[in-house]
């Protein structure tokens, strides 16, 4: 690989450029303003989730049509432009990157709210996808770059509450808006902030020296993308891992996407009081767990590193007969107390596999290799996902009516569930070993 190769012009962490992380201040304003951004992210993402009853009555659509709309079409887009766009950030100013994608995405958002059809919000949804696809792995590699090995998975479990961050204030936001003011002024509302939060990324963020936190030399070429994904499909644990992280977001997004539609449809709750329950619910809990969930992983991993995805799959299996009995109670507030434990647990993974991922590659590998995990997780999570309950809704409308969705939901996301705690399991076979593998 070009960064094994002595011959190869290098840019030694040293005196020759110039280090504007010195300070813990520093490093973490950097991680605290990119977790911002990446709660922007959700925010627009998720955004749709709870409007979308009100943008089906308005539009005419079926649960078919809404499953595609928030899942296959957009995470289609998101991985396509992810990975081109992963490749020019391990060999281009990562700042500049993240700053475009947020524009990008909150105007696509705010101009959402402008749709008079179907294929119209489509095409907005999609500008949304492909400006979401420049944020993540360029900030996964610049978090990677200013925290130590020992420490980055707590750094990136902070950076990924901006998941639950973003779920609490689309719902809340949106529930609300929705309420008093409609589905596309909430739109607009919420796109707005993004462009200026733009402008401060760009303004505010230095770039980071590459390969700083392990004071370690790195080759001014960036590794070609085939040399990434051939070391990270040799490696077992990352199969599994990238499986079990689908897996999980699979049954994940149809939660986010589908709870706030089951809950009105087959408890009749308005938009304003669901959406603050469940940004408390699928937000702050969620929140919670990602970043407790990250430190309790590096401290146990210090012991044996396999605790890095044991810890996944332990919470993974909890969360699988509270998932269940959410869809059978009869009472709404009974279901939404027992969607707490899911929700504090279900994304605990996502901090943890991304920097175990980092592990696994070199120093120049680390956003491709994001959005290579990114790709894998969201086709089969985002995309499929949302997607399959819509479908499978759809074909039991006919004889369950409006506990059609309720009876899809159920059928599918426990048993995903299980599926995803059995591969991160199973990547802990091989994980110390190949950790201990990895390039420079």
């Amino acid at each position: 690989m070009p960064g094994d190769n002595p011959s190869n012009p290098v840019s030694p962490p040293g005196p020759t450029a110039t280090n504007s992380y010195t300070t813990p201040k520093s490093r973490y304003y950097a991680l605290g303003l990119l977790t911002v951004v990446y709660s922007f992210n959700f925010i627009d993402r998720q955004l749709l989730a709870i409007l979308q009853e009100s943008i089906k009555l308005d539009l005419q659509l079926s649960d078919g049509q809404l499953g595609l709309l928030t899942g296959f079409a957009f995470a289609v887009f998101y991985v396509t432009a992810g990975i081109p766009i992963a490749r020019w950030a391990d060999k281009s100013n990562r700042r500049n990157i993240v700053a475009g994608a947020v524009f990008i995405w909150s105007f696509m958002t705010a101009l959402s709210g402008l749709a008079q059809n179907y294929v119209q919000l489509l095409l907005a949804r999609i500008g949304v996808g492909i400006g979401e696809a420049g944020g993540s792995p360029p900030s996964h590699s610049i978090i990677s770059d200013i925290f130590p090995a020992e420490r980055r998975a707590s750094a990136l479990g902070f950076y990924s509450i901006g998941v639950n961050f973003g779920i609490l204030f689309g719902f809340l936001f949106g529930g609300w808006l929705n309420e008093y003011f409609g589905w596309r002024v909430a739109f607009m509302v919420v796109g707005v902030p993004g462009i200026i939060l733009a402008i401060l990324v760009r303004a505010t963020l230095a770039e980071p020296i590459r390969g700083m936190s392990e004071q370690r030399q790195v080759s001014n070429q960036a590794v070609p993308f085939g040399d990434v994904l051939r070391l990270l499909w040799s490696r077992r644990s990352f199969r599994h891992m990238a499986l079990g992280a689908a897996l999980n977001a699979f049954s994940g997004y149809s939660i986010s996407s589908w709870t706030a539609s089951f809950m009105i449809r087959s408890h009749g709750m308005t938009t304003g009081e669901l959406g603050t329950w469940l940004a408390l619910i699928i937000g702050l809990c969620g929140a919670i767990g990602v970043f407790g969930g990250a430190i309790l992983a590096d401290k146990l991993a210090a012991r044996d590193k396999r605790w890095y995805v044991w810890l996944s799959a332990l919470v993974g299996f909890i969360c699988v007969p509270f998932m269940v009995a959410v869809y059978l109670v009869g009472n709404p507030y009974m279901a939404l107390s027992l969607s707490v434990v899911p929700g504090l647990l279900h994304n605990v993974y996502l901090g943890i596999t991304i920097a175990t991922t980092h592990g696994l590659v070199g120093v120049r590998m680390r956003a491709v290799s994001s959005a290579i995990f990114f790709f894998i997780l969201n086709i089969i999570g985002l995309g499929m996902g949302p997607w399959a309950v819509g479908m499978l809704s759809d074909y039991l409308a006919p004889t369950l009516g409006n506990d059609s969705l309720r009876y899809a939901m159920l059928y599918l996301i426990p048993v995903v569930m299980f599926w995803s705690s059995c591969h991160f399991y199973m990547a802990g076979k091989t994980l110390r070993e190949e950790l201990e593998a990895a390039p420079d």
